[in-house]
Formats: structure tokens, C-alpha cells, sequence
């Protein structure tokens, strides 16, 4: 787990005390060692920390004649196998690390390597006989890869705040991203908030010369075929390949453990872990019970018999380290949950380097709560058409009363309403909301053609297939992968392993959830390891208490500070935002959601000094 960045220019050879610049923006990612290779007017940086052959693992890395360099982020899990057929065919390898198969993968197969890996990356590779770069990121998005191009100057980091050091690159904010932000919470792929600043998507890559424009293909498809199969025999496989992808996760020469909440995702990764090898877990929660997860990990823990630490956040603790954590974030990401990854990351970095966390299990496995709608709506679904309409209608003029959402999410189409697990402002509240001239852009423009792909699946399916290209890595691995390297901790994430996925592809939706119980198939198969009440429990999904804090005086004070500022006005309304936080203050509505998503916002204009 480590950090890189680079520029290749068309007219102009490197400037090392830039490329250093862009390194130092990220000495969190990789504290261990620094690289840097450069070929005239191309440059590679990297950062690392050392997980896998401590001594010979450094990068920039070439192969046996030098003709090619290599960065990479994140681990190959296969890389034993993998070094076995390359030995078979002639390649001779230089040291133990898992990344250096990249290299000879690529002189047998080019783009097609991609194909062999299994595990979480992005890279970028410097052929120098052909004058080629070539550019990639993992099937799920699991590692970032960040990238600005203006005709002359194609630069790349795994971090945005790298690219922020190239004078090219300006510190303006894309009023799109910023109009999908506030429904979003996140910044979907493959914009950012940064005007210059692009994502490459997941499962795409691209390969291009100096001065060409980066044009991303993708290589790897998530799709869905359920298979009516035996129940015992999909119980069976469930079990041979978690088990199999989680003994994969735990190669490491430094010491590793496991994120262990209340939920059975990540107590699932810690039992596995255990079966294999001594343990450390480690769970943060609050001082108010209702929002903590503490007493259910310690039973876990206990139950598990690993050595367990845990941590309770205060208020105090987030307000002082929220500057650190949105920089650190590199865009908005207003995912309340990003709190507790940091500060568990932070207690678990003063013992171990690598962490496994339970990310992508409800994406995989179908175990979000809203999953379950589909079945709760199929009853109304079943009267006529007009008369659905006809009741939406007569709904709209009714104040807020129980069963009004009901009636529209049964007449609404899903792909009208359904835009991933977190929704935050319509569009009547965004165009209140945004300051004067703002466009508050349709949210559809995002999912519609995911929708379009999915258009063969049954509504619980397009949910999934919606939340693993937008979701997931918009939020979940932005905050998996930040919060842990901002304290130089690399997290691994079983549950996205792609062999699993096409596994799980295949279940049917009557084995995803049953009698409303989600992940059905994932608790069933493993109740022989952990106890009922954990295999049994209703995701928490790491709870915040945002809605009592920002009923804090300090936080009051903190937001309106923020919210004076003179950056704030070109983006938001003062006077809507001021009547929202009243709102909540005097508990006439729970805002906290919509508040939480503004001060991270507001946070970020000051911290980034964007304009």
C-alpha cells in the first residue's frame, strides 16, 4: 500500500524538484521509502509502505533490461501463482514482491495482464522503447488513480492534493460535480470536485503517448446471471471461497489484524482471519450507547479470543481533527462513517500495518436494508396502473403522514428514484439551496446509463448494480482508502475479491434475501462459526451521533464560522442554509444529514483555499 505520481510532457523535459513537490503531498502513504525514475520528459514518483518483500520491494521498479518501469498501488493476491507460470515461460524475477509479476505479465499479454490479476491496484507502467504509458485501476475501484491532462501535460497521483502542486492545475470547483455532490454526498466517477482534476473509473485503463489524450476502456464487466442451484451447494461455495479469498488477504511480512464492528461482515473477516493465525482487532464507537458498536465487538472479540482495542470518539476529538480528515478526504465525501474508519484507523496503526475490513459485503451479498423494498412495494405494485397513479397523486397534497413515501415509491419508476444508498437534496431543495446562477443538475445524468446496462435484472439487482458503480466507489473505498492511509495503514477488502463476485453473481434473489432477512445466504452459511445474535444482527453501518452534535453549541459556532466565509456565499445560500440548521436546532425537522453534508463542503473550501 503506497502512493505515486507523475507527469509526462510533450515539450518540456522533468523537473525534479516538482516531482519531488508532488511526492511530499503524500509521505502518509508510503513513510517507509521514496523512488523516483525519470526518462527526459517522463516521471515517476513513489511513496511506500513496505507490506511485502521489505528489503527488494522498492519502486519505481524495472524489469530484467530496464525497457520497463512500474508503479503500483495495492497488492496482487495471486502473485505466487502468477510468478510460477512466469518462471515456467523464461521470466526471472528480482525480488519477492507481489507488484514486480505486473512487469513480466505485461511483456507476455500487454493491456491483456489486467485480465490475470486479482487483487486491488492502480499502476502505471513506462515502456521505453515504444514511448508508452500505460495506465490502470482495480475491477472495483478499491485504489484511487487521479489524473489531469490540457493538451501538452498528462499528470497522475494517487492522491488529488499531488496534482494541486502543478502550476497547470487550477483550485477551481466543477459546478457539476458540486450539484451531484449535494444528492450524492460524493462526487460520482469519473469527475471530481477539482475543475482540472479527473478519476479514471474502475475496471478501465488506458495506454497513450506524450501529448495524446487519455482515452479510458474498460476491461471487466460487473454483471449478474442467477443460477437456480441446491441451496447446500451455494452454502458450500460461499464457504470454500471466502475462506479462500481471505487466506489470499492475509499475505503480509508485517504484522495485520481486523476492522471488527457489531455487523457480520466484518466479523466474518475476523473469524477467518483467526482460523488461520493469531489476531488483533480493533472497534471504535461513542459515548452514547445508541450509537456505538463497542459492546457487540467486545463480544465478538471475546468470542473470537483475539487481542482486542478499542477506542471512544468524543465531539471534541472529531471538531479538532475535521480540517485533517477532509484534507486528507481530498474531495467532499459527507459520509458520517468516514469519522469512525479514521479515528479505528488511527488506534489500530499503533499496532499493526495492514488491516482486513468487511467493505463490498453489502454490495456483493445484497445486505442494505433498502434492498429490501422491492418486496415490501410488490403488493401495491399489483393493483392497476391508474389507480397507483391516481393515489400518488392525491398523496402530493397531503402533509407528511405515514405511508405518503410508500405511495410514491410504488408509482415511480426505480430508475426515477433510486439513485444509490445516499440521497441527500432534491432537486426543489437544491435549486433553494445553491447560490444564484447555479444549476442543480438531474441526478439521472448519472445513473441513467448504468440503469440502461442493468434494464435486464429484477429492481433488488439494479439496486446493486447502481451501488457498485457509484456508491461504492464514490464513497465506501474513497473512505476505506483515505482514513486508512492518512495514518499509513494498509486496509484489504475480502469481500471484493472478483473471483468471489462472479460467485455471487450468481445467486438467486430468493437466497439474497428471504423473509426480510438481507445477505441470507452469506449469515447462513457460516452459522457453525459465529454466534446467532451476530450471524442474525441488522446492519448498524458504523452510526454517527451527527443529529445530537450539531445541536451543539460548538458546532453551531463552528458551522456558521465556516458558512461566513466569503467562498460560501458563491455556492450556497446563506439564508436557506441558516433556516435548515434552525430547523434542526429547535427539532422541528432531523437535518443532520443535509447539514453534514454542507459542513463538509464548507470544511473543504477552506482547507483546499478553492476559489
Amino acid at each position: 500500500m503506497c502512493g505515486f505520481c507523475g507527469y509526462l510532457n510533450q515539450r518540456q523535459d522533468i523537473d525534479p524538484a516538482l516531482l519531488a513537490q508532488m511526492q511530499d503531498t503524500m509521505v502518509h502513504r508510503g513513510p517507509d521509502e521514496e523512488g523516483c525514475f525519470t526518462d527526459r520528459n517522463l516521471g515517476l514518483a513513489f511513496r511506500r509502505l513496505r507490506i511485502i518483500d521489505l528489503e527488494k520491494g522498492s519502486q519505481p521498479m524495472g524489469n530484467e533490461d530496464e525497457t520497463l518501469w512500474l508503479v503500483c498501488n495495492g497488492e496482487i493476491y495471486n502473485y505466487k501463482e502468477l510468478r510460477q507460470d512466469l518462471t515456467a515461460k523464461g521470466h526471472s524475477f528480482r525480488s519477492r514482491s507481489d507488484v514486480e509479476v505486473i512487469l513480466h505479465l505485461y511483456e507476455e499479454y500487454r493491456e491483456g495482464c489486467l485480465d490475470k490479476l486479482r487483487g486491488m491496484f492502480s499502476l502505471v507502467l513506462w515502456d521505453k522503447k515504444e514511448k508508452t504509458l500505460f495506465a490502470a485501476r482495480d475491477r472495483f475501484g478499491i485504489k484511487p488513480f487521479f489524473y489531469f491532462y490540457n493538451g501538452s501535460t498528462l499528470a497522475f497521483a494517487s492522491e488529488a492534493k499531488a496534482l494541486l502542486e502543478m502550476p497547470q492545475v487550477s483550485r477551481e470547483v466543477e459546478e457539476a460535480s458540486f450539484a451531484h455532490y449535494l444528492t450524492y454526498q460524493y462526487v460520482p466517477e469519473p469527475t471530481t470536485m477539482f475543475k482540472d482534476i479527473h478519476k479514471l473509473p474502475a475496471a478501465h485503463y488506458f495506454t497513450c503517448r506524450a501529448g495524446e489524450r487519455p482515452k479510458p476502456l474498460r476491461y471487466w464487466q460487473a454483471s449478474f446471471a442467477p443460477q437456480n442451484r441446491p441451496l447446500p451447494d451455494l452454502l458450500a461455495e460461499t464457504r470454500s471461497l471466502l475462506q479462500e479469498t481471505v487466506d489470499l488477504h492475509l499475505a503480509s511480512d508485517v504484522p495485520l489484524g481486523c476492522f471488527l464492528s457489531s455487523g457480520i461482515d466484518s466479523s466474518l473477516t475476523s473469524a477467518l482471519a483467526a482460523k488461520r493465525q493469531p489476531l488483533s482487532t480493533f472497534s471504535v464507537g461513542y459515548a452514547d450507547t445508541d450509537y456505538s458498536e463497542l459492546q457487540e465487538a467486545r463480544a465478538t472479540a471475546r468470542f473470537l479470543a483475539t487481542d482486542h482495542h478499542e477506542y471512544v470518539i468524543s465531539p471534541g476529538d472529531f471538531l479538532e481533527n475535521l480540517p485533517r480528515l477532509v484534507r486528507h478526504l481530498d474531495e467532499p465525501v459527507a459520509d458520517p462513517a468516514a469519522i469512525s474508519l479514521y479515528f479505528v484507523a488511527r488506534l489500530a496503526a499503533e499496532k499493526i500495518t495492514v488491516t482486513l475490513s468487511g467493505e463490498g459485503a453489502d454490495e456483493v451479498f445484497g445486505g442494505y436494508g433498502i434492498y429490501r423494498e422491492p418486496f415490501s412495494l410488490a403488493p401495491y405494485k399489483k393493483l392497476p396502473a391508474f389507480l397507483r397513479k391516481a393515489l400518488y397523486r392525491g398523496s402530493r397534497l397531503l402533509p407528511p403522514l405515514p405511508g405518503k413515501g410508500y405511495l410514491a415509491r410504488g408509482y415511480i419508476p426505480l430508475k426515477d428514484r433510486y439513485f444509490g444508498n445516499a440521497f441527500i437534496f432534491n432537486q426543489a431543495e437544491k435549486t433553494r439551496l445553491m447560490a444564484g446562477g447555479l444549476k442543480p443538475l438531474d441526478p439521472r445524468l448519472v445513473t441513467a446509463p448504468l440503469y440502461r446496462e442493468a434494464e435486464e435484472y429484477d429492481d433488488v439487482t439494479k439496486m446493486q448494480y447502481i451501488d457498485i458503480h457509484t456508491w461504492m466507489p464514490g464513497d465506501i473505498l474513497v473512505k476505506a482508502d483515505k482514513m486508512t492511509m492518512a495514518n499509513s495503514l494498509e486496509l484489504r477488502v475480502p469481500y471484493l475479491d472478483h473471483k468471489l463476485f462472479e460467485f455471487a453473481a450468481q445467486i438467486p434473489l430468493k437466497y439474497k434475501i428471504r423473509r426480510r432477512q438481507t445477505k441470507y445466504l452469506l449469515r447462513q452459511a457460516f452459522t457453525d462459526l459465529l454466534p446467532p445474535e451476530v450471524t442474525n444482527r441488522p446492519k448498524k453501518g458504523f452510526p454517527v451521533p451527527t443529529r445530537l452534535w450539531l445541536k451543539e453549541k460548538k458546532f453551531q459556532k463552528h458551522f456558521h464560522d465556516l458558512l461566513a466565509d466569503k467562498r460560501a456565499s458563491r455556492w450556497l445560500s446563506q439564508k436557506a442554509v441558516r433556516e435548515l440548521y434552525r430547523q434542526h436546532r429547535e427539532g422541528k425537522a432531523d437535518n443532520s444529514r443535509k447539514l453534514w453534508t454542507l459542513l463538509i463542503f464548507l470544511t473543504w473550501l477552506r482547507v483546499f483555499n478553492l476559489k
